[in-house]
């Protein structure tokens, strides 16, 4: 009989899949226990969404008296589609035909139209604006419906950020005028951006400046994440030594996506006994997989985007990117041109940059890329 790998590769399944992330989950659950709202920045595929889904399903075993909705508005482009997005977050909460009924018949500036999704089966809602302040005007009726809703409720918005992208109206000043006076929705502001960010919610002159209790995620630490390892493949019925477990983490550099999708591997390949040679074959096999991706990034950039892709990746973690050192090392003509190309390549979500007390270090986003690149010349 196969048996299930227990390293997911979807954002959560239950906490029994999960790995730590307890302190941030009891963090987040008082604040909304306190009636605080959370900013919660972590870079991308670190699993901040599968934090959220953890704290909903904490929220439910310990019976707290919350409704739970999520909505990712990273697709969004302007106020129309976070009205869309948010109100079939909301119908999908409600499912009972009644109650989206009501939520219809609450939206008083428009009456939406309602489909099935013909790959999903999930509901559909769509909205025709004759202006903006129709828009508006069903933007606030959503926030109201909301509020009125007889049970408290907790809404999750992923890359909260991407309203700072939105055409039209200042979304985040339209936002917030609604949202500061709501007493029955407690909020969790998510974004991977952490500079945009941190500027939306610390700015004195940004709308949801100090409006918000701040939790940031960082990488799992090495001990917990190697027990998590260790424990799954032994649940299963199978051996892994301490060696490839530290192996897989130095070379994921623990980023959690890249890590699961390793160890995902790894026990696909694996029988009774892990060994080095099984890690290897597994990290091959995904190189493999993804050559001709990273090939097609290499098409999509220009040729000194590429060079400084490769030497952040040679680096690992570079700091000194306008170094006569770093600049000599990778063959770089100048800092100006040094500093043009890492904008460049952070613009596009290739390179993170991770700016603290010390200073800014850049990191190639994707690990599986940076491990690529570095037998790669420009």
């Amino acid at each position: 009989m196969m048996q299930d790998n227990p390293f997911i590769l979807i954002p959560f399944k239950s906490k029994e899949y999960f790995c730590d992330r307890e302190q941030q989950t009891d963090e987040i659950i008082r604040n909304i226990s306190n009636g605080r709202n959370t900013t919660l920045i972590s870079p991308r595929r670190l699993g901040k969404t599968g934090l959220i889904f953890r704290v909903f399903e904490e929220i439910q075993e310990r019976n707290l008296p919350y409704e739970t909705i999520y909505t990712d508005i990273s697709d969004t482009l302007k106020m129309e589609d976070f009205i869309k997005v948010a109100s079939e977050a909301v119908v999908a909460k409600l499912k009972k035909h009644q109650r989206i009924t009501a939520f219809v018949k609450s939206l008083k500036s428009v009456r939406p139209q309602l489909g099935l999704d013909p790959m999903t089966g999930s509901l559909q809602v769509s909205f025709t604006f004759a202006d903006e302040n129709q828009k508006q005007s069903t933007l606030k009726d959503v926030l109201a419906y909301l509020e009125s809703y007889p049970r408290k409720i907790v809404l999750a918005i992923d890359e909260f950020q991407q309203i700072r992208e939105y055409e039209g109206a200042n979304m985040e000043a339209v936002l917030r005028k609604h949202i500061q006076h709501m007493q029955n929705v407690c909020f969790i502001y998510c974004g991977s951006k952490k500079h945009t960010m941190t500027d939306m919610f610390t700015n004195a002159k940004r709308p949801f400046y100090e409006s918000t209790s701040f939790c940031y995620l960082e990488k799992l630490p090495v001990a917990v994440y190697a027990s998590f390892i260790k424990e799954k493949f032994e649940n299963a019925g199978k051996t892994i030594d301490d060696a490839s477990i530290n192996y897989i983490l130095e070379w994921t550099r623990t980023h959690t996506y890249y890590t699961q999708r390793l160890c995902n591997e790894v026990f696909s390949f694996s029988e009774s006994r892990v060994d080095m040679d099984v890690v290897l074959k597994a990290i091959r096999a995904i190189l493999d997989s993804e050559r001709e991706r990273f090939r097609e990034i290499r098409r999509l950039v220009t040729r000194a985007q590429w060079k400084m892709l490769t030497a952040i990746a040679a680096e690992g973690s570079a700091t000194q990117i306008t170094s006569s050192a770093f600049l000599s090392k990778h063959g770089i003509s100048s800092g100006p041109t040094a500093l043009r190309n890492i904008k460049a390549l952070i613009d596009k979500e290739l390179v993170l940059a991770d700016t603290n007390e010390d200073g800014t270090s850049y990191s190639v986003y994707n690990v599986f890329l940076s491990r690529y690149l570095e037998t790669e010349r420009p």
